[in-house]
């Protein structure tokens, strides 16, 4: 089921697939591949028992996604192993990696790449470029949605106060 009218990239309005993620509502299972020794599956489960933000970007090799995802690193360094925070995109596991590395990206790193089912549960794949748009996801310690932000234009950002007042108010 794709929803139109709820995003555009650089002005062109685009259609995203599934259905939309209410507030309230149970997170939907994923797996989600990152590289650590390895390639290694990240999960629903692994996230429960604290509060999470789920930063979903487009590509971490554009400059709009690398500046989010080193903000966040940057603002949630100061909660610690209160919380999980993760980036996710569908880049390579690898090309994830060397980013987090090149700079110097703690927050870890997870990619949609092999099934897409993580966009599509989400109602997060854009249709007509088959890549994650961007939005923020905040989950409580159960895995319910406590907030969420679609970027209503791909290429601006987030709106990293309100993501942050609501991850703060979990902990």
């Amino acid at each position: 089921m794709g929803r139109s009218g709820v995003i555009t990239f650089k002005g062109n309005a685009m259609t995203l697939e599934g259905n939309d993620l209410a507030v309230g509502s149970a997170a939907p299972d994923f797996k989600l591949i990152y590289a650590d020794n390895g390639l290694q599956a990240l999960t629903l489960a692994d996230l429960k028992g604290k509060p999470s933000i789920i930063s979903v970007v487009p590509s971490l090799d554009t400059p709009t996604c690398a500046i989010q995802t080193k903000r966040f690193n940057e603002e949630l360094g100061s909660l610690g192993d209160k919380i999980n925070a993760v980036t996710v995109s569908r880049d390579l596991p690898f090309a994830q990696a060397r980013f987090c590395g090149a700079e110097d990206v703690k927050m870890r790193t997870a990619s949609d790449y092999q099934t897409h089912a993580f966009g599509t549960d989400y109602g997060l794949t854009i249709e007509e470029l088959k890549l994650l748009t961007r939005a923020v996801i905040v989950l409580d310690a159960d895995g319910k949605v406590a907030y969420k932000e679609i970027v209503a234009e791909v290429t601006q950002e987030p709106d990293y106060s309100a993501a942050m007042a609501a991850l703060r108010m979990l902990v």
